[in-house]
Order: C-alpha cells, then structure tokens, then sequence
C-alpha cells in the first residue's frame, strides 16, 4: 500500500486557501453592507439637510414679502438677512427693483421666469416667489453653497469607505481566520503523515470544542474503524497463508519429485503452477504482516548465486550485466522481489517473447533492471501499478507492491515505466557495498540489523 500523496493545502496558491475564501466572503458582504448602509444614511441625511434648507428659504421669502407689505421697501439690508438675492417683478414682467449685487437687471425683463435654480455670482442658488398684491412679485433667491459642500462631503465620505474597508476587512478577515484556522492546517499535517501500512495512529484534539475538535474526533473514530478492519483482513490472510502453506509444500515436494522422474511436461507444468501457488501464499503472508513485522536477515553472498535461484524459478531469463560480484542484502526476499518481477515480465511478454535481467553495480548503487517484449505498461495506471490487487498483466497484483515494499526494507527503489524500445521495464536500485576499516558500521538505513554469511 503507497503513502497518500501529499496534501495541497500547504502549496497551493493562497487564493485557493479556505481562510482566504471566507475573507472575500466576509469583505464582499460588508462591502454590500456598507454600500446600502451608506446609501441609505446619505440620502436620508442630504434630504434632511435639503428640507432644512428650502424652509429657510421659504422663511426668508415670507419675512421679506411681510416687510415690503408693512411698509419697509428696500431690498438693501432687509429682514430677511444678507446673503439673499430679492428682485420685485411687476405683473408685466419687468423687474421694477433689486439688491445691489442684481441692479444690472432694473428697468429689464425679468430673466428668471420658472426656473427653481439660478446660477449668480459663480455659485447655485434656489429660488422662491412670493405674491405682493398689487406691486407684483417678490423672487427670492438663495445660494446653495453650503448645500453643495455637505452633500459633496458625504460621497467623498461614502467612496472613501467603500475603498479602505474592503482592504481592511480582507487584511483582517485573512489574520483572523489564519489564527482560526490553524487547528485545521495543523491536524491536515498530521493526517498527511499517516501511514496505514506502517500506523493508525489517532489526531490530537484541540482543547476548544469547536468544528475542528468535531473533525479531527470524526476522523479518529475513522482511524480507529480502519485499523479494525485492517486488522480482520491481516488475520483473515494470516490464516488463509497458513491453511495454503502445509498442502502446497507437500504438494510441490511432490510433483518436483514426479518431474525429476519421469519428465512429463504436464506434471513438470503442475510443478511450476505449485511455485506460482507458493509465492503468491508469501506475497499473502508479506502483505497480512506488512512493514512493521517484516525483518530482514542481511547476507553477503555472491551475485552468481542469486542468478542460479532466479534461473530455476524464472526459466527463459536471459541474463546481462556483471555477476560476478557481491551483494549484500537478504537473499530470500531478494530473490521474492525480482521473482515477482520476472513473473509479471513473463506473463506480459507471452511464451514467445523474451524477458531480461541486467545487473549494473557502482559504489554508491547496486541496480537490477527488468525488461520484457510485451505490450508495455498501460499508462492510465502509473504508480497505481504497485498497489495491491490492482494489475496490467492479469496476475494478483500483489507481487509489484511486495516488490516494492521489499526494495524499500534494503533502503532502495522500485521504478516503473516503458523501455525506449518497447515493452515494460522495472529498475530496482538497491544501495551499494561500501565496506570501511570500521568494523561497527552498519548497513544504511537499517540500524539493528546483524550481518551474516551466507
């Protein structure tokens, strides 16, 4: 069984991140907030501030008609304070009088007619009329400045908002949730690095009980479900192997004896099919003890003698490379992982194609490559090829990852891919022979183990 690949969430872009999605979330919704809040506070307001203002200028209206009527009839300095335009229009139209800043308009038509807004002395103003009886009309007029100002102030008011707050509630919406979320980044760690094959060990849970002490608890009690059912199918295959292992023993003893006797291709077949049964049993075996209770007993034995073993289990390998060496490693499991790798090359190569073995051996590696004349590997499958029970040549589908898993016990490497001339090819790289003046030295990668020979 391969590791999990690792989780994304540690790499990815941040904008993929789940605390960088709630924030936009967060900003965009008090972004809309604040845009009707806003809206609505500004109208509210700039329509009270434009009641306010047309009531002073009806009050400045109505005080100058009472004052012309009672009698005060100049339109200099009036009751109804500086600051205000007055004219008094006749019933023909003429303007029959006016404040200084509008004498230019005396003795002339009247050249406001109908209009609520005037533009005088560089500004706006609104206007107002009042009726005097017989002398005609009064037209007020009022500047809007300060009208203008405020309602200019509370969009530039409103548009600033609208800028600074999205900024803000992202910096902060992305501070808060990276503190929130942190139980989360740190329990997705720890799950990344749990190995089922090897521990199922439980998550630690946060001392607050939020949605995060709920995940992680969901997932242990996951964790603990799986071990017990891992557990089932290891004993369930441990007693499978050992209800096989006794018959197929006596039984290959048997037909090895029958074979050597009277050479019968049919019973010499049976005898091939029994070592097929057996190593599949040992693959059952390995798979049901996994990592943890798998041992390796290292041995320094010669290149050649691996070869004879493989000759005998593997018939029509041909063989390449320097064998004249030494290798150090645990010849049964060894001689299992290429066996397994010879097997799967014959069968997808066909009883007329060809299957090879090359040895390579440098200081630093000791390399086997298998390859075969077959179809080649299906490329939908890639590392998929080395987990249990899945297989591109009609076998179990166990001997790949018991290949792979006994690579990884020398401290080496199995790789797969598709030779540059056709078919499959699998390297197993193991690490080399590096004997020292220092006797103590162990072997890499495998502290403890015992040095024997053959």
């Amino acid at each position: 069984m391969t590791r999990p690949a690792p989780l994304r969430s540690a790499r990815v872009a941040w904008r993929h991140s789940l605390r960088f999605r709630l924030a936009l979330v967060y900003t965009l919704v008090a972004l809309a907030l604040i845009t009707v809040i806003g809206l609505g506070v500004m109208t509210l307001l700039l329509r009270q501030m434009d009641a306010q203002f047309q009531t002073r200028l009806d009050e400045r209206a109505d005080t100058l008609a009472e004052a012309w009527l009672g009698g005060q009839q100049g339109l200099g300095k009036t009751p109804g304070g500086a600051g205000t335009y007055t004219m008094i229009v006749d019933e023909d139209g003429q303007v029959l009088a006016a404040t200084p800043s509008l004498r230019q308009y005396e003795k002339a038509p009247f050249p406001f007619e109908g209009q609520r807004t005037v533009q005088l002395g560089g500004s706006s103003a609104r206007t107002a009329t009042r009726k005097l009886g017989g002398f005609g009309t009064l037209w007020v007029a009022l500047p809007e400045d300060d009208l203008v100002a405020a309602r200019q102030s509370a969009t530039n008011a409103l548009l600033l908002a609208l800028l600074v707050t999205p900024v803000l509630m992202l910096v902060v919406g992305w501070g808060v949730g990276r503190r929130a979320l942190a139980g989360l980044g740190e329990a997705a760690d720890l799950a990344d690095h749990i190995d089922p094959t090897r521990s199922v060990a439980t998550l630690p849970l946060p001392a607050r009980e939020d949605e995060v002490h709920r995940l992680l608890a969901a997932l242990n009690r996951l964790l603990v479900r799986i071990e017990a059912v891992q557990a089932r199918e290891k004993q369930l295959l441990g007693q499978i192997v050992h209800e096989l292992g006794a018959p197929l023993t006596v039984l290959k003893a048997s037909l090895a004896r029958a074979a050597d006797r009277t050479r019968d291709p049919e019973v010499v077949r049976a005898a091939l099919v029994t070592d097929e049964l057996t190593f599949t049993t040992q693959d059952l075996m390995q798979l049901a003890r996994g990592h943890l209770e798998m041992k390796v007993a290292w041995h320094f034995i010669p290149a050649s003698a691996l070869r004879g073993r493989l000759d005998r289990l593997v018939p029509g390998t041909s063989f390449a490379g320097d064998w004249g060496g030494m290798l150090l490693c645990d010849p049964d499991r060894l001689t299992q992982a290429l066996r397994n790798l010879l097997a799967n090359a014959r069968r997808a190569a066909g009883p007329e194609g060809t299957v090879s073995l090359t040895l390579e051996e440098t200081a630093d590696h000791v390399t086997f490559t298998v390859r075969d004349s077959g179809p080649g590997l299906p490329p939908e499958l890639g590392e998929r090829i080395f987990e249990p029970f899945v297989s591109g040549s009609g076998s179990s589908g166990l001997g790949l990852s018991v290949a792979r898993q006994i690579a990884a016990l020398h401290g080496g490497t199995l790789t797969a891919g598709n030779a540059p001339g056709g078919g499959a090819q699998f390297v197993l790289t193991l690490p080399g022979v590096a004997l020292g003046d220092e006797e103590d030295e162990e072997p890499a990668g495998q502290p403890g183990t015992a040095l024997s020979a053959p």
